[in-house]
């Protein structure tokens, strides 16, 4: 557990409190004479805001979470980042995903640096029991994995998606990925049996029976319905003879043109919906059968917008858009003991606030050594008036690093700006909206407001030359090497720097950012495909190089053992060198064999 710079609780020492002390006890003090509240954290991976019976979709089957929403408070102006791993980061800390190291989904972009605070480590100190079920996506290796960063019980997946390339205990299974598959619990690999969407849900049931008597935080984070689009039978039978593209009164917004193949990954998705809807179900009627139901803050969110074509509710763009069809997500709430469901909020909020939303729910204060971009929606829940028309939300995505003014955005109110434009392009090359008038976002009105417009790229450059600059991506975090903590070290694509776009090639550069500990080494090189008969395996870590001629075995697998280092923080490069051909590993496992 890392050190964390909190703000003062004015925790009361004694016996005797006096009443006039008592007076002047902050809320939150008051908030935790009731008992902590326990947080179900839901959140799914690529589902859309059309994917649910209760938005709209008269095809899907959600009969669980068009249930839960009638119960629920709706916040219909909720947003996220345009992809996974900068949600998620956002989602923990609170904070705008380039301040925590992640600016990717990968290319070595994916990795949120060890001194970001997590919702986990604040209720772990605050004595909840913490647990991950699903999809994580920050970090794979020592010091950045769930359970370094304060959850008591982890069971994950590699990388972003079940069987990509960073996910190598899966990637070899194929269109089989996701049932019967190698997950890391607490850690460690170990085989499970099922689907994955059931064994995470089945896991997080376990975990919430196992801690019914004290605080819990269960974080359940399906990685479903990311591709690859793989589901049980039972499930797709339902959906196989459909035609996911009538159905639709589309007269304000357009709905999209679909292919034979967008139509046969909607069947599919809404199959892996509706699994989800089920299991989603087991975790609802677990904490019903427990009597927890009043004391249970249950969130329910996606991580941001579709991958496919299909309907969105009207929404105009897909998964990595900054247009609304990308980042506007469904988010239920539901907290009995203190609010009253069946309501909708159509304030602008956003992943960032779910950190402090929590801190004042669950009586445990924000790190005050570091800025947070998030505000409290506990106001919004107990309608108090509140003020939120000045407050601005930053979106952006394109690969590797922000690019100015390319799928950028900033929405400020009933406005919102959008670069699509070169980095130096004039205002008339943006895009305004207003939201309200125009929530499909199909009528660029720059031209007839460009004060309006004027003063939201001002805004947008003063936040994207903040966060640009901020240290943890300025400084990125490394991959520990060495440590007890993890030994040995399994280094996979997802974690890949080097060449934009790293995957599977085979002829490309890519490094590792390390951070090794003295000792001596071994190293396993793992190739995908066969490799030229004559070669030499190259090893590089800043100035140190070692070399030397090299067989690849019939699995694909060159060893260098032996090696003496001394303590280094660089690029690890390694690299199959046969004629004019240079190769990259699919993967290195690297075991600090001594300490001498």
């Amino acid at each position: 557990m890392k050190a964390l710079t909190l703000a003062p609780r004015n925790l009361l020492k004694g016996l005797l409190i006096t009443l006039s002390i008592i007076s002047l006890l902050p809320l939150k003090l008051a908030a935790q004479a009731q008992p902590a509240p326990n947080v179900i954290l839901i959140i799914t991976d690529d589902q859309g805001y059309g994917d649910f019976g209760w938005t709209g979709n008269p095809h899907i089957k959600t009969p669980v979470l068009d249930a839960f929403a009638t119960k629920s408070i709706r916040f219909d102006q909720f947003y996220v980042s345009p992809v996974c791993a900068p949600t998620r980061s956002s989602l923990m800390t609170g904070r705008y995903s380039l301040r925590t190291g992640v600016r990717d989904t990968y290319n070595g972009g994916a990795i949120m640096a060890s001194s970001e605070v997590t919702i986990a480590e604040l209720l772990k100190q605050a004595n909840y029991a913490t647990g991950i079920f699903g999809k994580w996506h920050l970090g794979d290796n020592y010091p950045c994995r769930p359970n370094d960063q304060g959850f008591d019980e982890s069971l994950i997946h590699l990388a972003g998606g079940m069987g990509q390339v960073g996910d190598f205990t899966n990637f070899f299974k194929d269109d089989r990925s996701y049932f019967d598959p190698d997950l890391w619990h607490n850690g460690q690999p170990r085989s499970y049996k099922g689907y994955c969407s059931d064994i995470f849900a089945d896991e997080a049931v376990k975990f919430i029976e196992a801690n019914q008597q004290q605080p819990f935080f269960c974080y359940l984070s399906f990685n479903a319905p990311h591709t690859p689009l793989q589901v049980p039978d039972v499930y797709y039978n339902q959906y196989k003879d459909l035609d996911p593209s009538t159905g639709f009164d589309q007269t304000d917004c357009p709905f999209p043109a679909m292919t034979a193949k967008d139509k046969e990954d909607a069947r599919k998705v809404y199959a892996m919906v509706s699994n989800i809807d089920d299991n989603i179900g087991k975790v609802l009627n677990k904490v019903e059968e427990l009597n927890l139901s009043e004391q249970t803050i249950i969130i329910f969110m996606t991580d941001n917008g579709p991958q496919q074509k299909r309907f969105v509710s009207g929404k105009r763009g897909l998964k990595g858009s900054v247009y609304r069809g990308g980042v506007n997500v469904p988010f239920l709430f539901s907290y009995p003991g203190q609010f009253q469901g069946n309501s909708t909020i159509s304030t602008s909020t956003a992943h960032i606030d779910i950190l402090p939303t929590l801190a004042e729910l669950c009586g445990f204060n924000l790190p005050a050594n570091r800025h947070i971009d998030g505000k409290s929606m506990v106001p919004l829940l107990k309608r108090e008036p509140v003020d939120w028309a000045g407050r601005s939300l930053f979106f952006y995505w394109t690969r590797r690093y922000p690019e100015k003014y390319k799928n950028i955005a900033l929405q400020q109110g009933d406005y919102k700006l959008v670069g699509q434009a070169d980095y130096d392009a004039p205002i008339d090359y943006f895009q305004l909206f207003n939201l309200s008038k125009d929530p499909c976002e199909q009528e660029n009105i720059v031209a007839s407001n460009q004060a309006t417009a004027d003063r939201l790229k001002l805004l947008l450059d003063s936040v994207y030359n903040d966060l640009i600059r901020s240290p943890n991506l300025l400084n990125p975090p490394r991959i520990a090497v060495g440590t007890q903590q993890e030994n040995p070290v399994f280094l996979n694509r997802n974690d890949a720097g080097g060449e934009r776009g790293i995957w599977r090639q085979q002829e490309v550069f890519g490094k590792w950012a390390v951070d090794i500990q003295p000792g001596t080494y071994n190293f396993k090189f793992k190739f995908l495909d066969p490799l030229p008969a004559e070669g030499r395996m190259v090893l590089e870590i800043n100035e140190v190089v070692y070399q030397k001629e090299a067989t690849p075995s019939a699995s694909g697998i060159i060893e260098m053992n032996q090696i003496a280092l001394s303590e280094i923080k660089g690029d690890l490069i390694p690299t199959y060198i046969s004629g004019r051909k240079n190769i990259l590993p699919f993967w290195v496992e690297i075991e600090r064999i001594s300490t001498d």
